[in-house]
């Protein structure tokens, strides 16, 4: 191991309080909502300093990394994920947590909200608990929340939901696991959501409320948004439709500055004129999820989602009916094909997967400062993932 005595000589005092010290130098950093070269990322646990030069000595030792040229950003945030590796959330297991955490970590995703789905109150319960009681036990993408999709939705846009456990907006439900829950998908023009979201803003403002699943009317959804919600989940699918007479959900959060949107980037749940549609339209309101099910990095073949058969094809999860199951999409794809077919720039991307939803999430992570966690990615021109860290440590690595 090569060995660094300062990068900076007057940050000596500072760098000597650190043992475990790694510097990535010869990279394309996303920094500041630009791409600079000709630096140095310095981290231990925590992102210590960005320097201009490096400075090697016999003594203090540094570990380095050679980017050869790749691209730098903070590691990726996939806030919608039902699973991946063959493992779904809604296992209930410790094993399936740790699976779905360490095959994130080939797509760049370095943090995920692990998302549930509308099953009996029993798979939910025990979900969450399993999240509760393991998620700071996973040795991959750290799981920071959970973000509830359903129960509490229309069932008339279940979706790949299962219609039948469906049920009104409560907190008995989700009362012990408030310190986990970052985020809930609801249905706001239904029986109790009302009530709900207004409590839930009231006595949990960090928690993220977002319109999915839903067939409110364009005034509809205007309103909720004065309740509280303030996100919508994969836009234009699982809601009402965008029409030139009846804007519906979409056209409510096209009219909404403040509402910030996901969607599913992957050619299949959306046209590539509808990504740049929604581009253009929110801007730095847009986040890229990926909606991943357990076939997500698994070959093609038959699989579940919430107890129901998918069957995946081509880059199709599908159940019998022939209603779309979640995706296979991974979130390093989502970057290359919006970069493909939209006027999307490299770093208008990579904030959608990082700062963006860092902060929607209230998270000290997401970009490349000093002081935040030294979550980071590293990947070439295609986004092909070389490297991913968290926490300041390797945990995959092709350089």
């Amino acid at each position: 191991m090569l060995q660094v005595k300062y990068l900076n000589a007057s940050l000596k005092k500072d760098y000597a309080k650190s043992s475990n010290m790694t510097a990535i130098y010869n990279a394309k950093l996303f920094i500041d909502d630009a791409i600079i070269e000709d630096k140095v990322l310095l981290f231990d646990k925590k992102i210590v300093d960005i320097l201009d030069d490096l400075i090697l000595s016999d003594t203090d030792e540094i570990e380095l990394i050679d980017a050869k040229g790749a691209y730098v950003s903070a590691g990726f945030i996939d806030i919608h994920v039902h699973g991946s590796g063959g493992a779904d959330v809604m296992d209930a297991t410790p094993q399936a947590l740790e699976t779905i955490s360490k095959i994130l970590l080939q797509t760049g995703t370095t943090s995920f909200l692990a998302t549930t789905m509308t099953m009996s109150t029993e798979a939910i319960d025990n979900a969450l608990q399993n999240i509760q009681d393991y998620a700071e036990n996973v040795s991959g993408a750290k799981i920071v929340g959970i973000h509830l999709e359903g129960p509490f939705i229309n069932a008339s846009k279940h979706g790949a939901q299962d219609k039948h456990y469906v049920q009104e907006a409560n907190f008995t439900l989700i009362e012990k696991y408030m310190s986990e829950v970052k985020m809930i998908t609801i249905a706001p023009e239904v029986s109790g959501a009302e009530d709900f979201i207004k409590q839930m803003r009231k006595a949990y403002p960090h928690v993220v409320l977002s319109i999915g699943h839903s067939d409110a009317s364009y005034e509809e959804s205007q309103e909720s948004f004065s309740w509280g919600i303030s996100h919508a989940t994969h836009l234009f699918n699982a809601m009402s439709p965008f029409h030139h007479r009846a804007p519906g959900v979409v056209g409510a959060v096209f009219d909404n500055a403040e509402v910030s949107c996901d969607i599913i980037a992957d050619l299949v749940h959306t046209h590539p004129s509808i990504l740049e549609l929604v581009h253009k339209t929110k801007k730095d309101k847009l986040l890229l999820i990926t909606d991943a099910m357990r076939a997500g990095c698994m070959k093609c073949g038959e699989y579940d989602l919430g107890g129901q058969r998918v069957t995946v094809n081509e880059g199709k999860a599908m159940l019998d009916d022939g209603t779309l199951a979640g995706s296979v999409l991974q979130l390093n794809e989502a970057l290359q094909n919006m970069i493909k077919h939209t006027s999307m720039s490299k770093v208008e991307a990579i904030n959608a997967v990082t700062k963006i939803p860092a902060e929607k999430l209230g998270l000290k992570k997401g970009s490349l400062k000093k002081g935040y966690d030294a979550d980071i990615v590293i990947f070439d021109e295609k986004f092909k993932i070389l490297s991913s860290i968290v926490n300041g440590d390797i945990k995959y690595r092709t350089l």
